[in-house]
């Protein structure tokens, strides 16, 4: 990666210190990315108009505003580098290099935050879990995450199944009229698979059953600890993941940062040669 020689530094014009294979990979570098920001964008502004109520505005981020964000910010950062990988433009490329140290110094420290205050973000989980099951049936998309989750891991409710309480279909309230008061989700019941028939209404007036009744038809322990427990038995794999993320921000970060110094060392030997060409002396 010392640029390309074809004389003396001195004499031959044609020399540089740019090298054409850390000039183009970090402009490929970037293109990628930059392709995928606006496919992270379009998917966003897709999903807002198609979802013209705020659909999971419950779980404090709508998810489609969140991918616009993310995709702008990704599309504005990846459009610097592939401009100034170009151009060879040191102040793009100082903008891209920057905010990637920027960006994963700040998921650095959310990551240190997050270990350190488990028990504050597990109160946030829950806060955000509850909200979530309050507003269960006002969208399906809402609906068919919760159930999801509710299934993959075997649980129901947050800390425990008589969280659905909380939802107004659900509530034990005397003066609820829903038809399933005091029952919880399908999601949350034990399905056997010797059965050939599927008793989709077992959820039904478990939260008026003892806790060890009703275990023999849901699921009672809530999401929230098999979650917590998900994670500890995966901390390789989401280790992986962190990595998996992180590599490409020191990638970027590190051709750009070569790129950089041997743009400047090029406008240095272009004022060198400038210099001695006037010089009468020379």
């Amino acid at each position: 990666m010392g640029g390309r020689r074809r004389g003396t530094p001195g004499h031959d014009e044609d020399f540089s210190f740019v090298s054409p294979v850390v000039k183009y990979l970090l402009f490929i570098f970037n293109f990628l990315f930059w392709v995928i920001a606006l496919v992270m964008v379009s998917i966003g502004v897709y999903a807002r108009m198609m979802k013209h109520a705020a659909a999971l505005a419950c779980l404090s981020v709508d998810p489609a505003v969140m991918l616009m964000v993310v995709g702008v910010l990704m599309f504005i950062i990846t459009f610097c580098g592939c401009v100034g990988s170009l151009r060879e433009n040191i102040c793009l490329l100082q903008t891209f290099c920057i905010s990637l140290t920027v960006i994963f110094l700040l998921q650095l420290v959310a990551g240190i935050l997050g270990f350190i205050f488990s028990d504050t973000a597990r109160g946030k989980v829950t806060e955000m879990i509850n909200n979530a099951i309050v507003h269960y049936r006002d969208d399906i998309d809402l609906q068919n995450l919760i159930d999801f989750g509710q299934m993959e891991f075997g649980c129901c409710g947050g800390v425990t199944y008589t969280d659905w309480s909380q939802n107004m279909y659900f509530s034990c309230k005397e003066n609820n009229p829903s038809r399933e008061r005091c029952s919880v989700p399908f999601s949350c019941c034990i399905i056997s698979k010797d059965k050939e028939v599927v008793n989709t209404m077992c959820g039904q007036g478990v939260q008026d059953l003892e806790y060890l009744k009703a275990g023999d038809h849901i699921y009672t322990n809530g999401c929230i600890d098999k979650l917590v427990n998900w994670i500890h038995s995966n901390m390789f794999l989401l280790g992986g993941i962190a990595l998996g993320l992180a590599i490409p921000q020191l990638v970027g970060i590190l051709l750009s940062q070569i790129l950089i110094n041997q743009i400047k060392d090029q406008i240095e030997l272009q004022n060198y040669n400038l210099k001695h060409r006037t010089d009468p002396w020379s």
